[in-house]
C-alpha cells in the first residue's frame, strides 16, 4: 500500500544536514526533470517580479530568496520539511524519530509519497530543502507545473499491480498524477447537520493526516486491499465508501457531526 500526500505551502528549513543530492532521491528517473524545474525556479526567484511570478506576497520574500540557493541549503527528510495541519495530525516528526530505530516503520515511511512541484514526488525519508513553489505556478518555458509533470509522472510507475493507495492529496497534485481509478482511494470529510452535508477542507486535512499516522503507527501491516483499508477507517471514524467508476477513483469519506 502507498499513502499519497500533498506538500504543505509552508516548509521548515533544516538547521543542519547535507546539501541537496539528486542521486540520493527516490525515483531517479525524475532527476532530469527535477533539475530543469530547479534551474527555472532559481532563475524566476532572482527576478524583480519574482513574488508576482510565484504568486506569493511580500511576507514570503525570504522564502523566495531562499529558492536561489536551494542546491546548497541543508536538507532534511521530506516528512520533517513539510509542515501544517496534515503533517501535525500525522505526527510526522515523531514517526521520523521512531523510524531511526525501527526498520519496519522506516520501510513504511518510504511508502509515503509526497507530490511536489519541484521534485515531482519524493518519499517520506528523501532529503530535501525547504522551497517555495506551488504546482499551479507557471514557470515560463516549462509552463504550468501541473501540465509539465503530468506526462512525466505518468511514465514513472507509482503502484504495483493490485496495490492500493490512500490518496490524501489536493486537486492540483492529484491532477499531476491521477493514478489508476481502480487502485486509488481518495479521502475527504463532510459534516452532516439537519440533513445537509457540507465538505470541510480544513478538517479533511486533519483527518487525512490523523488516519495516515494511525496506519503507519499500527503494529499491523498496512492494508493490502480496499476492503481492509475501509475496515481500518471504520475502527475510528464514521465513514462512507463510494466505489470507483470508469472515470473516478473510489472515495472514503469521514462523516463528522454538524
Amino acid at each position: 500500500m502507498k499513502i499519497l500526500l500533498p506538500p504543505s505551502e509552508g516548509k521548515t528549513p533544516a538547521e543542519t544536514g547535507p546539501p541537496l543530492d539528486f542521486e540520493s532521491l527516490s525515483a531517479p528517473e525524475l532527476n532530469p526533470s527535477r533539475k530543469r524545474v530547479l534551474t527555472a525556479l532559481k532563475s524566476v526567484s532572482k527576478r524583480r517580479d519574482a513574488l508576482a511570478q510565484l504568486g506569493v506576497g511580500a511576507s514570503l520574500a525570504a522564502d523566495v530568496e531562499r529558492n536561489t540557493v536551494l542546491d546548497t541549503m541543508p536538507c532534511a527528510p521530506a516528512l520533517l520539511t513539510y509542515s501544517g495541519v496534515l503533517y501535525e495530525a500525522m505526527g510526522a516528526a515523531e514517526l521520523v524519530s521512531r523510524a531511526a530505530a525501527d526498520t519496519t516503520l522506516e520501510e513504511r515511511l518510504r511508502q509515503v509519497h509526497v507530490f511536489s512541484a519541484l521534485f515531482g514526488r519524493v518519499h517520506g525519508l528523501d532529503l530535501i530543502p525547504a522551497y517555495r513553489l506551488a504546482m499551479k505556478t507557471d514557470l515560463g518555458r516549462l509552463g504550468r507545473l501541473t501540465s509539465f509533470w503530468k506526462p512525466i509522472l505518468a511514465k514513472s510507475p507509482e503502484l504495483a499491480p493490485a496495490e492500493v493507495a490512500l490518496d490524501c492529496r489536493s486537486s492540483d497534485y492529484r491532477s499531476a498524477w491521477p493514478g489508476p481509478h481502480d487502485q486509488v482511494i481518495t479521502m475527504g470529510a463532510v459534516t452532516v447537520s439537519g440533513g445537509k452535508r457540507r465538505v470541510v477542507s480544513h478538517w479533511a486535512k486533519f483527518y487525512r493526516g490523523e488516519f495516515a499516522g494511525r496506519l503507519l503507527s499500527d503494529a499491523r501491516a498496512l492494508p493490502a486491499s480496499t476492503d481492509e483499508l475501509v475496515a481500518r477507517a471504520e475502527e475510528n471514524y464514521e465513514v462512507e465508501f463510494t466505489p470507483h467508476t470508469k472515470s473516478k477513483p473510489a472515495v472514503l469519506t469521514i462523516v463528522l457531526p454538524g
